[in-house]
């Protein structure tokens, strides 16, 4: 388990590594979703998303010990870890999907890390990468699971509090949980009574699954154009954060994602990755019926291909000027 301490630590770590993103504001979403409502905007942080935050605090812990580092990434991960270990002189080797998207794949290799297909689901790309990790005497960086990568994604929240003390709720993309484990702690150990709700796509729906259970549950086969949110499970490390500091947690359509999606690039001229659209699709159709609060949403990324664009658009005009 982390604690507040550990996420103010991790923000002097990674200050001057990472952009302090602002909040972005539209009188049309405020009025959509009958709430005052601000947009945490990762999807401007460096390397296009918040994973710069934990990739740096982890690789900083490293720096002067470790030579080479290895990472499983769907894109934004391996493009953190690629670009902060290129800042310390490390050597990185990325694992990615066999269809990982070309912009993502070219970003890490921009940053100088070498690129290897790691298969068709998170499951393969991990255990590929730490068994290279382990060839190499190299080090193996998770995407979430890990104190310090969770600690760096919590100062995501520290910066919501400084810029919006009277913050009355948050909603939080859930991929494997690395970013909200982090934000709920840095929230729940600072004012309790801010809510936190995860937000997940419909069908990648493992966290929510596992709350309702009671014990870590993996899937199979998420299915989602949300591709940076296809966890098969809760992290070991993450899940029981989860289970302790969220309070509730809210599924979104494919429909929803895309409306928020198109809402964004449409009207506040913005363009966010469909992972990063999760939140915001949760906020415009009140999914935690939330009404007449202040309301932060977490853009959690911008990395989308451009070819992708066009099937992304949902069609139908938004009305609200």
């Amino acid at each position: 388990m982390i604690g507040l301490r550990d996420i103010k630590e991790a923000g002097k770590s990674v200050a001057g590594e990472v952009h302090e993103t602002p909040l972005l504001q539209s009188r049309t979403l405020s009025e959509m979703a009958d709430n005052e409502v601000y947009l945490k905007a990762e999807h401007l942080q460096k390397t296009g998303s918040f994973k710069i935050r934990g990739a740096a605090n982890k690789l900083k812990s490293l720096a002067g010990t470790t030579k080479h580092v290895v990472a499983a990434s769907s894109g934004n991960h391996g493009q953190a870890v690629a670009y902060m270990a290129a800042r310390l002189g490390m050597k990185a080797t990325i694992f990615v999907p066999d269809d990982a998207a070309r912009c993502k794949v070219d970003a890490i290799k921009s940053y100088g890390a070498a690129v290897l297909e790691g298969g068709p689901t998170s499951k393969t790309r991990l255990a590929k990468a730490r068994v290279f990790s382990k060839e190499k005497d190299a080090v193996f960086i998770p995407p979430y699971d890990d104190p310090f990568i969770m600690a760096g994604q919590g100062t995501v929240g520290l910066e919501i509090l400084r810029a919006l003390p009277e913050v009355d709720v948050i909603y939080v993309p859930i991929g494997g949980g690395g970013l909200i484990s982090g934000i709920s702690t840095a929230i729940k150990e600072t004012n309790p009574e801010v809510r936190v709700i995860g937000v997940e796509p419909e069908g990648a729906n493992d966290a929510f699954q596992s709350l309702a259970a009671g014990k870590i549950v993996s899937i199979d086969h998420p299915e989602t154009a949300a591709d940076g949110l296809r966890a098969l499970q809760p992290g070991e490390m993450t899940y029981p954060v989860i289970r302790n500091y969220v309070d509730e947690i809210v599924l979104v359509s494919e429909t929803e994602i895309k409306q928020a999606f198109t809402f964004m690039l449409e009207r506040m001229k913005q363009l966010v990755e469909p992972s990063g659209a999760v939140a915001i699709a949760a906020v415009m159709a009140n999914k935690a019926c939330v009404s007449g609060k202040k309301a932060a949403a977490v853009v959690s990324g911008g990395n989308v291909a451009l070819e992708r664009i066009p099937a992304l658009i949902h069609t139908e005009a938004i009305s609200n000027a």
